[in-house]
């Protein structure tokens, strides 16, 4: 029943937020890479930073857990090594803008150079995309989408771990939310939220699940992610 009653949630904040419900469910023996029960994917946004952005890769290495990075076009130089570290790890790198710049109400010259550069220098240092993109604070306006030519990550799990900087109120809040195919979204700018990350892989891999890149989830869950698409979850 909880289940039911997650769903219906799910759906209402979908409508509500502009995210895609989702595609069509890979039916039973279909070719899906992983399966669908059991994944979360964790997310981390503002980044790279050297200290805490290292020191996560490191203890996601160790657990053997994927994440996706969405990261700041400004912020790459000094730490290329890094983000080609992502990669070679498994991790799924995009975009998050070059100046953390709120895609709404901008003009569209604004967001083509700001989606477009983070976009070239990523390709330049990792090679072809596409690079996925986290609009900042999770909005675009909707006649823009068309000039975005890759899906776009939302989150379904915010412990606003920006605001709590506390390690373990910011673990609670996820777990209290957790629940296969969900997306989390942190911050690997902050001690605190590396330090409440690694607790949270280690406690739900403890329960069975497996952290995989979005791109993953999705498409362990038969959807085909469409650009100028805003994407909260993997489920329908």
């Amino acid at each position: 029943m909880w289940r039911g009653r997650l769903f219906f949630l799910c759906l209402a904040l979908a409508l509500l937020s502009g995210c895609a419900p989702g595609g069509p469910v890979a039916e039973a023996g279909a070719d899906a890479q992983l399966p669908a029960d059991k994944l979360i994917a964790i997310t981390f946004d503002d980044g790279p930073r050297r200290n805490t952005t290292e020191r996560l890769l490191d203890g996601l290495q160790e657990r053997g857990a994927s994440a996706t990075f969405f990261l700041i076009g400004k912020q790459i130089e000094g730490n290329e090594d890094l983000v080609r570290r992502m990669q070679a790890e498994g991790h799924q790198v995009g975009s998050h803008t070059w100046n953390h710049v709120r895609l709404q109400g901008i003009s569209r010259e604004t967001l083509q150079r700001e989606v477009g550069r983070t976009e070239e220098t990523l390709e330049a240092l990792l090679g072809g995309g596409p690079y996925w993109l986290r609009p900042p604070y999770g909005a675009v306006d909707a006649a823009d989408r068309e000039l975005l030519q890759v899906p776009m990550i939302k989150w379904s799990i915010d412990p606003r771990d920006w605001e709590k900087l506390n390690t373990a109120q910011v673990k609670a809040a996820v777990l209290e939310n957790a629940a296969p195919n969900q997306i989390i979204l942190l911050h690997d700018i902050y001690d605190t939220s590396v330090d409440a990350a690694l607790e949270i892989v280690d406690t739900l891999q403890g329960e069975g699940y497996r952290f995989v890149t979005v791109q993953e989830l999705l498409e362990a869950n038969g959807i085909q992610p469409e650009a100028g698409v805003l994407y909260c979850s993997g489920d329908i």
